[in-house]
């Protein structure tokens, strides 16, 4: 019966307790997650399997979460993001869905009693966001959660930055550290990870710490290394943000005489004539730089501005 209803990557989606019809996944595994997980208890019309819906009084879609509003933006999020994961997985994603389970219980979580239109995990998710726009520190995020946490005395909330960036890591979200020589010679990367001075100029990987025998170790400077090619995987993997990343084709001036947008540039235009392999696939992304208020290390007086 659920068959015809299979995507055109083989997913569909699975209605047990775990994935709610918000993940997908192959079909051969269907019947191991109904069997671990156990079925939707509220899905007694299978209108993601081919039945349609019946006009009586009531809705009868099923709800994600006793307590969670139906429509959190949150489960699209991570329904896009599980599915795309667990494509080529032998098993389903199964063993890789692992890494998901703080996220589905933040998700399934509400934020207080009582308050159904923020789940746990939507509502920290736009207070990290918000402390990324107004340059928050981590002292003062650490702050507003204790603040939170003492004002709401219900409220199900994590309890420092430390944890909450954690929790964004599993979403694709996080970055690598990587330390780096006092004098800019070499990344303690790769072949130079366990080494304690600089292979170039010999200087120490670490912060002389006066007056301290022992503790952690300081490194004089840090690199924050963010992957490239997993975040492109997440713009992609959403359907929301895969959209936009086809604008530039779907969404383009009709206006040869008018620019709004880069694709509208003879740069552009000039880099698809050198490249119509490249160009012939939207899904081909562009990166730029932009180096605005570049400043490294805070060395110079003023903020630095400049688009590249």
């Amino acid at each position: 019966m659920a068959k015809p209803f299979v995507n055109d990557r083989g997913f569909i989606k699975f209605p047990c307790n775990r994935c709610l019809n918000n993940a997908s996944h192959q079909l051969e595994d269907l019947e191991s997650h109904i069997f671990q997980y156990g079925f939707m208890f509220s899905y007694n019309q299978w209108i993601y399997h081919g039945e349609t819906t019946t006009l009586t009084g009531r809705s009868t879609v099923p709800e994600p979460s006793a307590g969670v509003h139906e429509h959190d933006e949150m489960f699209d999020v991570l329904g896009d993001i599980i599915s795309d994961d667990a494509e080529g997985d032998p098993i389903g994603g199964q063993s890789s869905n692992k890494q998901y389970d703080d996220l589905f219980t933040a998700l399934r979580s509400e934020l207080y009693p009582s308050v159904s239109s923020f789940s746990s995990l939507n509502f920290l998710v736009k207070l990290m966001h918000l402390k990324v726009l107004n340059k928050w520190t981590n002292k003062s995020f650490d702050e507003l959660l204790k603040l939170l946490k003492l004002a709401f005395l219900k409220i199900d909330l994590v309890d420092s930055h430390y944890e909450a960036k954690k929790l964004m890591t599993k979403m694709g979200l996080g970055y690598r550290s990587i330390h780096v020589s006092k004098n800019d010679c070499a990344l303690f990367w790769k072949e130079n990870s366990l080494k304690k001075t600089c292979p170039v100029c010999s200087e120490s990987r670490w912060k002389l710490q006066s007056g301290k025998r022992s503790g952690k170790k300081v490194p004089h400077k840090v690199l924050r290394y963010f992957p490239v090619g997993p975040r492109l995987k997440r713009l992609f993997a959403t359907s929301k943000t895969a959209k936009l990343m086809r604008w530039h084709s779907t969404g383009k001036s009709k206006d040869n005489d008018v620019m709004r947008y880069p694709v509208d540039g003879k740069a552009w235009q000039e880099f698809d004539k050198r490249h119509p392999q490249f160009a012939g696939d939207i899904r081909n992304v562009r990166l730029g730089l932009a180096a605005d208020e570049f400043n490294p290390f805070g060395n110079m007086s003023l903020s630095y501005s400049s688009g590249l």
